[in-house]
């Protein structure tokens, strides 16, 4: 489990094609607190490190992590946002976030208002109706609160530190956005989905009861 608080930025040595899977080399100052087998959110998607150096770790990305996710238009140098597996004893100072992206947004507007920096992206709608005003959302791996919603437009704001430690500092409009939607607002849909429980006399007649 993560947090969405960003611990760091990585940045991409090499990516490594193999069919529709990839192996993602990346330097990061957290290298040296990382151990083999540990996990690390990338952009907000959870992999695993396969090898590890003094200053870089690998990681594998599977076929289905690859076309769900932006990993696939990461280019060499690119930035991006590094969260290392919560620790059971730390604060949760963000919100669960799982590290399994429910879909790719697209960045639509930046913003500045006052100190703050709005974002707009653009959500696939079937992922509207996991996102509510107030609640919360990870893009590309940071907890989010979640200030407007129009038609499948969600806005988020940043204050300046989170701008600065994250790759939202370098973000441009249609780049494509991992999304995390509320892990409780997902539980909950499913339960409302689920049909109600009910014995009728019809069922009890199906299963020989009648």
């Amino acid at each position: 489990m993560f947090t969405g608080l960003i611990r760091g930025l990585g940045q991409i040595v090499s990516k490594k094609l193999l069919a529709k899977a990839a192996v993602l080399r990346i330097k990061t100052v957290l290298a040296p607190d990382l151990q083999l087998g540990d996990s690390v959110a990338v952009n907000g998607v959870c992999l695993t490190v396969a090898r590890l150096g003094e200053t870089e770790f690998q990681a594998d990305v599977m076929p289905e992590t690859f076309r769900g996710t932006n990993l696939a238009s990461l280019q060499i140098g690119e930035r991006v946002n590094l969260e290392p597996a919560l620790a059971m004893h730390e604060r949760l100072g963000g919100h669960l976030v799982s590290g399994h992206v429910d879909g790719v947004g697209r960045l639509v507007e930046l913003k500045k208002e006052s100190n703050a920096l709005l974002v707009t992206v653009e959500i696939p709608t079937t992922l509207l109706k996991l996102a509510v005003v107030k609640g919360s959302i990870a893009l590309n791996g940071v907890s989010l609160t979640i200030q407007k919603i129009e038609k499948n437009l969600v806005t988020v704001s940043l204050i300046p530190h989170t701008v600065g430690e994250t790759t939202f500092a370098l973000a441009r409009c249609q780049d494509p956005i991992n999304l995390e939607m509320d892990q409780l607002a997902r539980y909950l849909f499913q339960e409302e989905e689920k049909p109600a429980n009910r014995i009728t006399k019809a069922f009890l007649a199906e299963n020989g009861y009648l």
